[in-house]
């Protein structure tokens, strides 16, 4: 199973049971009192909508498909996440994505709470005028429940600008006069989204890593070279290196990370090889990034699948079975796909010391704790990937304010705000026998349980 975000909230309370940074002043059973408080809110969602979509396809035929939107807290702010067309989709995925995204937004301090939507369908099997009545469909039966100061949607696996600007316009439509600029984020530039949005999650996600294999060895190198914690020796041991790179996912996240690893000159790191739902290219010497950029662009989001392909794109990659991605002798993985990609099955095979979690829960808990053993460094997707969600409160921002930041703005904005994260989780992770993702969920809870606590939600 992928990572089960309560296991994980317990953990952090048990830890935090048994500290002293938290309640000190509140013991015995009233410490236990509040704890089991604490475990009850952050456990389950406040709320858990579903419905059938009624659709009408261009063929006439009537088709029911099953949407969710799931809330799980609202006590730092408006409930705020994604929503995914995909036909994977299920409640406890949605569940569980939207605990994961309280979580993440309170570790980086952004005043939102967590939130998460999904339409159980594949998006390639319909048509242009089918994904916008099923969009459309989608408000019409949560339009109670989302709004700009209630819940706030943005694009997810399978979704986009163009999902969101539909959602937008029909949001306004069902409520005439009322504010409807901040009622979805991800929305195109011109229907009042931000600059840099589309990219921000790939950018933040390369940026989590750049940091600390750039920054944070040049800032802290003395301080790593007196750790005992085996983390940091490994983190030591990829200075000056040449990283080998590979990216599974060449989608809107994992080929704007391709693209700042290609154009980095802080590290020297080679993308070797990127993947698709449908296959694996590699170079030894290094993908030409920009080119296949451009070439997914212009072909549906596709990389060349044949050899006739990339001899056309003018590509020199040899092509190989996607799956084998993953277990390629590297330096360095992002993984930019689905959920639940490292796993029993393969775990023994990783090879790369490096992994950093694009995706949502692309690592299962057996896997997770068998790369941790091994001396893995996994910068966790509850840090990497919260690009998306921090600039996404910087368009609502700019909706409400009716004020826009130039593209070089936002960037200075996100790379502020998760350093301010970094600031926090990176020492502590260098210091310890925690893994990163536990520092991450500790924190975040901590912040969660003082704003219950000092709201009076214990009680």
């Amino acid at each position: 199973m992928p990572i089960n975000t309560v296991d994980m909230i317990e953990k952090s309370l048990g830890t935090l049971f048994n500290g002293t940074e938290f309640l000190n002043d509140i013991q015995d059973q009233n410490r236990e009192k509040t704890f089991r408080a604490l475990r009850s809110i952050l456990s389950t969602p406040n709320h858990v909508a579903k419905s059938f979509l009624r659709v009408t396809l261009e063929n006439e035929e009537v088709v029911r498909i099953p949407a969710f939107r799931v809330q799980h807290n609202n006590i730092l702010g408006p409930y705020k996440g994604g929503i995914r067309f995909h036909e994977s989709v299920h409640e406890d995925e949605v569940i569980n994505l939207a605990t994961l995204m309280t979580l993440k937004n309170a570790l980086h301090e952004v005043p939102f709470g967590g939130g998460k939507g999904g339409v159980v369908i594949d998006p390639r099997k319909y048509n242009t005028r089918e994904l916008n009545l099923i969009s459309r469909k989608y408000v019409q039966y949560f339009s109670d429940i989302i709004g700009p100061d209630k819940d706030i949607p943005a694009p997810d696996v399978g979704t986009s600008e163009r999902e969101m600007d539909w959602m937008m316009g029909e949001y306004k439509s069902i409520h005439p006069g009322n504010s409807y600029r901040g009622s979805f984020t991800g929305k195109s530039v011109v229907n009042g989204g931000s600059l840099g949005r589309k990219e921000a999650t790939g950018k933040g996600v390369y940026y989590s890593f750049r940091y600390l294999l750039h920054d944070f060895i040049e800032e802290k190198k003395a301080w790593l070279t007196e750790r005992e914690n085996t983390a940091a020796k490994n983190l030591l041991r990829h200075q000056d290196k040449r990283l080998e790179v590979a990216i599974q996912g060449f989608g809107n996240v994992g080929s704007v990370a391709a693209l700042e690893a290609h154009q980095c000159k802080l590290l020297n790191n080679k993308v070797i090889s990127v993947s698709d739902h449908n296959v694996a290219l590699y170079n030894k010497d290094g993908l030409d990034i920009p080119t296949l950029v451009k070439y997914t662009t212009k072909n549906h989001g596709d990389l060349p699948k044949t050899t006739h392909e990339l001899q056309t794109a003018g590509i020199n990659a040899s092509i190989r079975p996607r799956e084998e991605l993953l277990t390629l002798d590297i330096d360095v993985l992002f993984l930019a796909a689905l959920e639940d990609q490292i796993h029993e099955g393969n775990m023994e095979q990783i090879k790369a010391k490096i992994i950093v979690e694009a995706a949502n829960a692309p690592i299962n808990n057996a896997a997770d704790d068998y790369l941790n053993k091994n001396d893995v460094i996994i910068i966790p997707d509850i840090l990497a990937n919260a690009g998306g969600a921090i600039v996404s409160y910087f368009e609502w921002l700019q909706g409400r304010e009716t004020q826009f930041y130039s593209e070089k703005e936002v960037y200075t904005k996100l790379y502020e705000k998760m350093k301010e994260t970094f600031h926090v989780v990176y020492p502590n992770y260098f210091s310890d026998q925690l893994t990163l993702r536990q520092h991450c969920y500790r924190h975040a809870v901590l912040k969660l349980s003082t704003i219950l606590y000092r709201q009076g939600k214990l009680y």
